[in-house]
């Protein structure tokens, strides 16, 4: 049978099983298990426990883990609204300061949980109802604190930035590198635009209120903050330093983070802790079953031909390496739509790595692009996780204006793609300056 053929049996046979509303991992380990079994027979399967299991034996794997209790011991904690809070009031007589703020915080704890949903959920508890308590539409209130919680799949440390890394076999640290700049040129166009609209709509947000704090009460609250940011300042440094591994990092990083919790905001109750890590071996188990599963199932697909099939195919298209990207692009934005992040990277990768490298481009660069399409996701429906998130937190806030809402955002983001294929060079001079040229 003709490898594109199955291949595009194996592509429907994966949307149906996914959408029937089984886990992830599981849908791409029924599927592979099925067509390997369908077209090899038994003998196929018997490999199968060595594969499931041979993705999950590499010591990179750990810096998993340990980034999610980093994440989950900050997420626990005042942390969020404290920043939150912080940048309010050093932000208050900047035009949509309030927007600006949240925006910023959004960024600041996206960098240390590494979480989206968690990000959404410590900035949006508080910055949505200071917002609209002070005449910001609700769109404007929800919509950019769910385009503000993508950031933290692009600002270093990443798990997805990690699983990429694992998925491709490039380095770790220098895909957190390649993510510092464009991260921070999003959140520069998101604070753009956000200053923007608020001068567009008129007063609201302008005035604040009237609202002014003294010098004393903007400097009473960093101490609760800038322990916080300097973990994360430190776990970059020796990442970067060469002190350490990524995983020998992320373990120092998620014990202080746990220290830190613990004398700041007195997470010392065993309950309290054991929600943490309660909390963080589930979310850990999981992303490591969909990397597991999705070993299998890009095992079939090479066994299968599908892989090899399928990139020649594109690469043999007498098609500009432009419009070739433009066409990933695509795939990506629409694979974004329904899946999360971990599993669309752990299924395209095997399928679209040789493609760009034979089209020119750099693998960094291009981990930076795969990121900010699975960024939009995070915010489209019809399995946007930010939009529900924040439903959940403002629920007389309707999906339709959450969206409205978070529509320039994603605008913002096209637009950081066009400007990152125009000069790649925002994403890999800084790993290039402090590593070397990659090999």
């Amino acid at each position: 049978m003709d490898p594109l053929f199955v291949g595009l049996l194996v592509a429907l046979s994966t949307v149906v099983v996914l959408f029937s509303g089984v886990s992830v991992g599981t849908g791409l380990l029924l599927v592979a298990t099925g067509f390997l079994f369908a077209f090899d027979g038994l003998r196929s399967l018997q490999a199968l426990p060595e594969l499931f299991f041979a993705d999950l034996n590499s010591f990179a794997l750990l810096s998993i883990p340990m980034f999610i209790i980093m994440g989950a011991a900050i997420s626990s904690t005042r942390a969020g609204p404290d920043l939150y809070e912080a940048l309010e009031r050093w932000l208050t007589k900047v035009p949509g300061g309030l927007v600006v703020s949240n925006l910023g915080a959004c960024a600041l704890f996206a960098a240390m949980s590494g979480s989206s949903p968690a990000t959404c959920a410590a900035i949006g508890k508080m910055g949505i109802p200071e917002m609209r308590k002070r005449g910001y539409p609700d769109e404007v209130a929800a919509g950019s604190i769910a385009a503000g919680g993508t950031l933290g799949i692009l600002i270093p440390p990443s798990v997805t930035m990690i699983v990429y890394g694992i998925a491709t076999e490039t380095s770790i640290g220098r895909l957190f590198l390649a993510g510092v700049m464009p991260g921070l040129m999003l959140v520069s166009l998101f604070i753009a635009w956000a200053i923007f609209d608020t001068w567009r709509r008129g007063a609201a947000g302008v005035a604040l209120s009237g609202i002014t704090y003294s010098w004393k009460q903007k400097i009473e609250i960093l101490p609760r903050v800038l322990p916080f940011i300097g973990i994360i300042i430190g776990v970059l440094y020796a990442l970067y330093g060469g002190i350490a591994t990524p995983s020998e990092t992320a373990a120092v990083g998620a014990l202080l983070c746990i220290v830190v919790a613990m004398v700041i905001y007195r997470l010392y109750q065993p309950a309290a802790l054991w929600v943490v890590l309660r909390d963080s071996t589930r979310e850990s188990v999981m992303i490591l079953f969909i990397i597991a599963a999705a070993g299998v199932f890009s095992f079939m697909l090479s066994s299968l031909f599908v892989t090899q099939s399928v990139a020649e195919y594109i690469a043999g298209l007498d098609v500009n390496r432009w419009v070739l990207l433009g066409i990933i692009n695509l795939f990506l934005l629409v694979a974004g739509f329904f899946l999360p992040p971990v599993a669309v990277i752990l299924m395209s990768a095997p399928i679209l790595l040789p493609i760009i490298t034979a089209a020119g481009f750099d693998v960094y660069w291009f981990a930076v692009i795969v990121t900010i399409n699975m960024e939009i996701g995070l915010i489209t429906p019809p399995v946007g996780l930010n939009l529900y998130v924040i439903n959940g937190i403002a629920p007389d806030i309707s999906l339709k204006k959450i969206l409205a809402g978070s529509l320039p955002f994603v605008g913002c983001m096209v637009l950081a793609i066009v400007i990152l294929a125009i000069f790649p060079g925002i994403a890999t001079w800084l790993p290039d300056y402090i590593m070397g040229p990659a090999i």
